[in-house]
């Protein structure tokens, strides 16, 4: 098993990350964190777990600088560039690809809020590289034009008790090129905040891994 803190190059500057493989891994999923989200949080850190107990590797990687995520703090995610951060998400896949552990891994792009659109813009430039993305509590519509460049399989999770964020991700859904399913979390709000609900996510994410890999 491999367990380390990286530095990850991208976009003039380097990313800080934690990279997880087990044994015989099935997958990497590269978590990516940014506006209010952090790879140092107990309930990310949680969901990690559970997916290495499930089989799979992880990277979970700040797509901020600890300047940037200051001032990134202070604004609302419309505001953020999310062009940059798709491709300093694209640079942490491309350096998923020259791991001797990771290389021949499928990878699953798992992102909440602004990031969420990000994942969907690295999605859509890297379409033989990656597997699907996963979308919970995000923001897809700031991925814009971006959407319908979209192939791969795509899976909205959100609280059931968010209908705002559910509308959003349906109408984002509409406009994707590829497979999309959008799935609610019974109980859950905005971010997933609720004790459970996470982890409740985390099954969702193994059950749609299954559901569209197909090993060559």
């Amino acid at each position: 098993m491999v367990s380390e803190t990286v530095s990850v190059p991208a976009d003039h500057l380097t990313l800080s990350g934690d990279f997880v493989v087990p044994d015989s891994s099935r997958a990497t999923v590269l978590f990516v964190h940014g506006v209010h989200t952090s790879r140092q949080d107990p309930a990310a850190r949680s969901v990690a777990a559970e997916l290495h107990r499930a089989g799979f590797g992880t990277l979970a990687v700040d797509l901020f600088s600890e300047t940037e995520g200051r001032r990134a703090e202070a604004m609302s995610e419309q505001r953020v560039d999310i062009g940059a951060l798709g491709r300093r998400l694209i640079a942490a896949v491309d350096w998923l690809r020259i791991q001797p552990d990771a290389r021949t891994l499928p990878v699953v792009l798992f992102a909440a809020g602004a990031e969420a659109a990000a994942a969907l813009i690295a999605a859509a430039a890297l379409p033989e590289e990656v597997l699907t993305v996963v979308s919970w509590a995000g923001q897809p519509e700031l991925a814009d034009e971006h959407l319908e460049r979209v192939r791969v399989p795509v899976l909205f999770v959100e609280g059931g008790e968010d209908p705002e964020d559910l509308r959003s991700s349906r109408q984002a859904a509409e406009r994707i090129a590829g497979p999309h399913t959008v799935r609610e979390v019974r109980g859950a709000s905005h971010r997933l905040r609720e004790p459970g609900a996470l982890s409740r996510a985390a099954a969702v994410v193994e059950e749609w891994f299954t559901e569209v890999h197909r090993p060559a």
